[in-house]
C-alpha cells in the first residue's frame, strides 16, 4: 500500500506543477504534464546521485524564494501583528486537520529510512533527519500560512503568482514539486523492484508513466486522496516501529544474518486492522490506525512467538 501511494504522489505533483504553470503561461495542460512527468522519471532513474545534485539547487533556492514571498506577505496584512490577529472566516474540524497533517508527517517518515541509510554515519542520519523536518518542513508550513492569510492561498507558488513574482513562483514550484516526486518515484521503484525483482531502473520507468498517466484524476480527486493516506499510512509506520522497538526490541542482526519472510501475515492482518479502527473507531483517525496496528502486530507477534516455542517442545518430547 505504501509503494502504491508514493506512485499516486508522484502522479498528484505532477499535475500540481501542470495546472498552475497552465495558468500562469496558457500552454497545454496534458502537454505539461508530459514533460514534467518525463523530466521527474528520468532524474528518478539515475538515482541518488542525481536526487541530491537537484536537492543542492532546489532546497536554497526554495529557502530565499520562499522567504522573501512571506516577507511581503507579512508586510501585507500588517506584520507580525496582523498574522496574530487574524480570524479565519471558517474553519476545519480538529479531526480532519489532524488526519491531514499527522498522514502527511507519517508518510514521509516512513519514507525517509529510503535515503538516512546512504548517510555516512548514524549520527548524520539522524541530524539530517531532524534539520529536515524542524526546520525545513516547519518553514514549509510557514510560507503555506503566512500566504493563505495575505491572499488567501496556501500554494507558495500561487501566493508568488498573485505578488507578481511570476517567474520565481515556477521556479519554486518545479523544484519544490520535483526533489519531492524523485523521492517519491525512487521509493516506489526500490519497493516494486524488491518486490516483483524486476531492476529498479525498469519499475521507475513504469511507476513513472503510471503516474503521469494518472495525474489529472488524481490532481481533481486530491483531498480524497489525503484521506486515504491520512487513514492508511499511518498503520504502516506503527508496524515498523512496534517490530523494532517492542518484538525485536532494537536488536535487528546484522543484514547479512537477516532472514525476510516472503509475506508476513501478521504485519498484513495488522495493518488491515489499523485501517479499520482509522475508519470506525471515534476520534482522531491516523492515533486510531496507529495504536491499532502497533497493538495487533504486537499480540500476534507474541503469538506466533509461543505458538513455535509450543511447537518446538513438543518436537522434543517426542524425540526424547
Amino acid at each position: 500500500m505504501f509503494i502504491i501511494t508514493q506512485v499516486g504522489w508522484f502522479g498528484v505533483g505532477v499535475a500540481m506543477f501542470a495546472v498552475p504553470v497552465q495558468k500562469m503561461t496558457g500552454m497545454n495542460v496534458y502537454v505539461l504534464i508530459v514533460i514534467a512527468g518525463i523530466l521527474m522519471t528520468v532524474t528518478a532513474f539515475f538515482g541518488m546521485k542525481a536526487l541530491m545534485i537537484l536537492s543542492m539547487i532546489a532546497v536554497p533556492a526554495i529557502t530565499v524564494l520562499g522567504s522573501l514571498s512571506m516577507y511581503k506577505a507579512t508586510e501585507t496584512v500588517g506584520g507580525i501583528q496582523g498574522l496574530m490577529e487574524y480570524q479565519p472566516a471558517e474553519a476545519i474540524g480538529l479531526a480532519t486537520a489532524l488526519t491531514i497533517c499527522m498522514g502527511s508527517f507519517i508518510s514521509a517518515g516512513t519514507l525517509t529510512p529510503d535515503f538516512t541509510r546512504f548517510a555516512k554515519t548514524p549520527k548524520m542520519a539522524v541530524s539530517t533527519t531532524l534539520i529536515a523536518f524542524f526546520i525545513g518542513n516547519s518553514l514549509m508550513f510557514l510560507f503555506g500560512a503566512v500566504g493563505a492569510i495575505a491572499v488567501g492561498e496556501s500554494d507558495i507558488s500561487e501566493v508568488m503568482y498573485m505578488q507578481g513574482l511570476i517567474l520565481p513562483a515556477i521556479l519554486v514550484l518545479g523544484l519544490n514539486i520535483w526533489t519531492t516526486n524523485d523521492n517519491a518515484l525512487y521509493a516506489s521503484g526500490l519497493g516494486f523492484s524488491n518486490i516483483t525483482k524486476i531492476a529498479k531502473g525498469k519499475m521507475v520507468i513504469f511507476n513513472g508513466i503510471l503516474g503521469t498517466c494518472a495525474a489529472m484524476w488524481l490532481y481533481n480527486n486530491f483531498v480524497d486522496w489525503l484521506t486515504i493516506l491520512g487513514a492508511t499510512l499511518p498503520s504502516i509506520g506503527a508496524i515498523v516501529l512496534a517490530d523494532y522497538f517492542i518484538v525485536k526490541r532494537g536488536k535487528y542482526k546484522n543484514f547479512e544474518e537477516m532472514k525476510f519472510k516472503a509475506i508476513n501475515w501478521i504485519a498484513i492482518a495488522a495493518w488491515a486492522g489499523g485501517v479499520a479502527a482509522a475508519n470506525i473507531v471515534p476520534g482522531v483517525p491516523p492515533i486510531n490506525g496507529l495504536l491499532g496496528s502497533a497493538i495487533i502486530y504486537i499480540v500476534g507477534m507474541k503469538i506466533s512467538d509461543w505458538l513455535k516455542v509450543k511447537t518446538v517442545s513438543k518436537a522434543d518430547v517426542k524425540v526424547g
